[in-house]
Protein backbone atom coordinates (compact mmCIF):
# COMPACT_ATOMS: atom_id res chain seq x y z
CA UNK A 1 0.00 0.00 0.00
CA UNK A 2 1.38 3.36 -1.07
CA UNK A 3 0.18 6.45 1.03
CA UNK A 4 -0.02 10.34 -0.40
CA UNK A 5 0.12 13.65 1.56
CA UNK A 6 -3.55 15.04 1.41
CA UNK A 7 -3.96 18.74 3.42
CA UNK A 8 -6.50 20.81 4.19
CA UNK A 9 -7.18 24.17 6.42
CA UNK A 10 -8.91 23.91 9.75
CA UNK A 11 -10.48 26.96 11.63
CA UNK A 12 -7.52 27.62 14.26
CA UNK A 13 -9.80 27.00 17.00
CA UNK A 14 -10.51 24.14 16.03
CA UNK A 15 -7.09 22.62 15.43
CA UNK A 16 -6.34 23.95 19.17
CA UNK A 17 -9.09 22.23 20.98
CA UNK A 18 -8.21 19.29 18.75
CA UNK A 19 -4.53 19.72 20.76
CA UNK A 20 -5.91 19.82 23.98
CA UNK A 21 -8.15 16.90 23.58
CA UNK A 22 -5.08 14.91 21.97
CA UNK A 23 -7.34 13.80 18.80
CA UNK A 24 -5.22 12.25 16.33
CA UNK A 25 -5.89 14.41 13.65
CA UNK A 26 -4.54 12.14 10.74
CA UNK A 27 -6.29 9.09 12.16
CA UNK A 28 -9.93 11.11 12.39
CA UNK A 29 -9.50 12.65 8.58
CA UNK A 30 -8.77 8.86 7.33
CA UNK A 31 -11.73 7.61 9.06
CA UNK A 32 -13.76 9.91 7.87
CA UNK A 33 -13.02 9.70 4.47
CA UNK A 34 -12.92 5.89 4.61
CA UNK A 35 -16.66 6.20 6.17
CA UNK A 36 -17.56 8.68 3.52
CA UNK A 37 -16.24 6.55 0.78
CA UNK A 38 -18.22 3.24 1.93
CA UNK A 39 -21.48 5.22 2.15
CA UNK A 40 -21.30 6.32 -1.22
CA UNK A 41 -20.17 3.22 -2.24
CA UNK A 42 -23.21 1.52 -0.57
CA UNK A 43 -25.28 4.68 -2.12
CA UNK A 44 -24.12 3.68 -5.67
CA UNK A 45 -24.41 -0.42 -5.20
CA UNK A 46 -28.16 0.58 -4.24
CA UNK A 47 -28.80 2.32 -7.29
CA UNK A 48 -27.30 -0.11 -9.70
CA UNK A 49 -29.82 -2.40 -7.79
CA UNK A 50 -32.63 -0.78 -7.98
CA UNK A 51 -31.88 -0.35 -11.73
CA UNK A 52 -31.54 -3.66 -12.10
CA UNK A 53 -34.39 -4.60 -10.35
CA UNK A 54 -36.51 -2.44 -12.67
CA UNK A 55 -35.26 -3.52 -15.57
CA UNK A 56 -35.67 -7.21 -15.14
CA UNK A 57 -38.79 -6.28 -12.70
CA UNK A 58 -37.96 -8.33 -9.07
CA UNK A 59 -39.88 -8.24 -6.62
CA UNK A 60 -38.73 -5.98 -3.48
CA UNK A 61 -37.60 -8.83 -1.89
CA UNK A 62 -35.32 -10.34 -4.51
CA UNK A 63 -33.58 -6.41 -4.61
CA UNK A 64 -33.35 -6.26 -1.05
CA UNK A 65 -31.18 -9.71 -1.25
CA UNK A 66 -29.40 -8.42 -4.30
CA UNK A 67 -28.56 -5.41 -2.14
CA UNK A 68 -27.05 -7.03 1.20
CA UNK A 69 -25.43 -9.43 -1.13
CA UNK A 70 -23.61 -6.69 -2.91
CA UNK A 71 -22.69 -4.87 0.71
CA UNK A 72 -21.06 -8.05 1.41
CA UNK A 73 -18.17 -7.77 -0.96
Amino acid sequence: MSWVTVSTKVKKEILEKARKYNINISEVLRKALEQEIARREEEEARKSAEKISKELRLPDEEEAKLIKKDRER
